[in-house]
């Protein structure tokens, strides 16, 4: 029995042996036909058609990078930058891809965090993707960053803004915010010409999105314009010395000094107290910022009496020799009065001018159409801007003189009742200078396109320039004018500021408007010292010897010859026995 069932069992592996066989060949082959399908595959992939995963590839990696603009120079007349650009990098993260493991200090040491204030910043930006860490820092510290290799931590080019000349000319300048875009001054007022328009890269990246490769420009960034003012470099650093000086010596609560070309219009110079560093976004305080010179409005009282005079004489009622009797150094208009600081008696105009009578001003103005003044007045820029296009340019206070009453008309003829900038004050005396012509005001070299405009006949400017230089002889108001070897033409102002319900009787503007050399003028400049408080305070005293400082360096910077011959050689003298 045993035998026969061994015989049955080697016959069963007999059959089933075969079966097995076949089964293992079917699947080895199923294998090796897998095996030929994915290497044909990734051969014809790879090598034989590419492009479909290259195109996916990169389509995951590539990426369209914003290319900053270069910010066009401003420069001033000869060429001297007065704001440049200069590339710089910002350090910005994603949060969601950020892994510091142990380089968390080191790359807080050279942010210039500490440990636990990148903590904490991380921390309140976790849901984010995108935040800068730090903007504008010096390229080569950026460098060091990038040569950590911070996974979520990247770099950015940008731009930063610099000002070589720091507080002399910020006011006019202006400055930009941190994303270059003009904030102030003719840095927004000029910011489309400045700011040129971004470019665009198509760059691919690698896994850890650092790039690889440039691929395309897609657009170029286009630089913006430079930009030359009519600012001389030389003339600003000295109006903005001596300004300053001026402010501190009579603890006054600011200043603004505007220097002008009468032949062109063109602003020479502009300063401002106090000032601020535009370099230096920390230290910024709004009172500070302002351009005084520009923005600001004031009544301008006796520096306006020249206009006065001048309007009189167009209107053929009044001439050099006409004689106004000022006695007893006061008048009554309606119920109010106008008085003179003592009684001149009888004057003619260069007297009026000489003595600055409130009573013989009004006595034009009230001597004289209305509409005659206020034609003079609005001819010279009163009550509207001067047309620079400056942010915030003053248009001032011009009523009128439908509206005048006769008070009114009293008291603008010596500086009340109507309001002004520093800027607009020195365009009407340009007139004066330029024998009558009033020159468009600019300050970029390549804006003027208006024509002159004729406000007074020449003969009038002539006559009133001559009568502005007895204001600043021994007898006048305003000696300490004076600039040796020059015949200067000018005329002080003292004004009462004005508080709620009238006018202050301890607060004052001393104002010195004036030109040089008077025979034939190449410069005019107006100076403001706004509530000096160290004891002066009349516009001769404390407005008048900044303009002598300031005219006196810029007639030589400008090689302007000597007109006051007599003076001159009385100068010389006293240099050679200085020697």
């Amino acid at each position: 029995m045993n035998y026969g069932h061994q015989q049955s069992n080697d016959k069963a592996q007999k059959i089933v042996v075969p079966e097995l066989a076949g089964r293992r060949r079917f699947i080895l082959a199923c294998f090796m036909l897998v095996m030929c399908a994915l290497i044909y595959r990734a051969i014809d992939l790879q090598v034989l058609n590419n492009s479909y995963l290259q195109k996916r590839g990169e389509a995951v990696h590539l990426r369209d990078i914003k290319l900053p603009a270069y910010r066009g120079k401003i420069t001033d007349a000869d060429g001297h930058a007065l704001a440049i650009s200069a590339p710089v990098s910002s350090v910005w993260v994603n949060p969601q891809e950020l892994s510091l493991e142990d380089r968390k200090s080191e790359l807080a040491a050279l942010l210039g965090f500490n440990v636990k204030a990148l903590d904490k910043k991380l921390k309140k930006v976790a849901s984010r993707r995108f935040v800068y860490l730090r903007r504008h820092m010096d390229p080569q510290i950026a460098e060091k960053i990038d040569e950590l290799q911070i996974p979520g931590v990247y770099l950015q080019k940008e731009y930063r803004r610099y000002y070589p000349d720091g507080e002399v000319a910020a006011h006019l300048v202006g400055f930009t915010n941190i994303d270059d875009e003009g904030q102030e001054g003719l840095e927004l007022a000029l910011n489309e010409r400045l700011k040129g328009t971004a470019g665009v890269e198509r760059v691919l990246r690698d896994g850890k999105r650092r790039m690889v490769k440039h691929v395309d420009d897609i657009r170029a960034p286009i630089p913006g314009q430079d930009i030359q003012l009519s600012i001389d470099r030389r003339l600003q650093y000295l109006a903005y010395r001596e300004l300053k000086a001026a402010v501190a010596q009579q603890n006054a609560m600011s200043g603004s000094l505007v220097l002008l070309n009468p032949k062109t219009g063109e602003v020479l110079a502009v300063a401002n107290q106090p000032a601020f560093n535009p370099n230096d976004r920390s230290k910024f305080k709004a009172s500070h910022v302002r351009n005084r010179a520009f923005v600001d409005v004031f009544e301008p009282g006796s520096t306006m009496k020249p206009f006065t005079v001048a309007a009189g004489m167009e209107s053929g009622v009044f001439n050099t020799s006409t004689i106004i009797d000022t006695n007893p150094g006061y008048m009554k208009v309606g119920r109010s009065q106008v008085r003179d600081h003592r009684n001149y008696g009888e004057i003619d105009l260069a007297t009026l001018l000489l003595k600055s009578s409130n009573v013989a001003s009004a006595k034009i103005a009230l001597g004289i159409p209305p509409e005659s003044l206020w034609g003079m007045l609005n001819g010279l820029g009163f009550g509207r801007t001067a047309g620079l296009g400056f942010p915030g340019e003053a248009r001032g206070k011009l009523v009128g003189y439908e509206q005048w009453r006769p008070i009114e008309t009293a008291t603008l003829s010596f500086g009340y009742g109507l309001s002004a900038s520093a800027l607009q004050l020195a365009h009407a005396y340009a007139a004066l200078a330029n024998d009558g012509l009033l020159e468009p005001v600019s300050l970029v070299l390549d804006t003027q396109t208006s024509e002159s405009v004729r406000v007074m006949n020449s003969s009038v400017a002539k006559s009133v320039r001559e009568m502005l230089k007895g204001v600043v002889s021994r007898t006048g108001t305003a000696p300490r004018a004076k600039v040796h070897g020059y015949s200067v033409a000018g005329k002080t102002g003292t004004v009462k500021k004005a508080i709620a319900g009238g006018y202050s009787e301890d607060k004052y503007l001393g104002v010195f408007a004036g030109m040089a050399p008077a025979n034939d003028p190449k410069l005019v400049m107006v100076v403001v010292i706004d509530e000096p408080k160290a004891g002066d305070y009349y516009g001769g005293l404390v407005a008048a010897p900044v303009f002598s400082r300031v005219m006196a360096g810029a007639l030589r910077l400008m090689n302007i010859a000597p007109d006051d011959i007599e003076k001159a050689t009385v100068l010389a003298s006293v240099e050679r026995g200085k020697q």
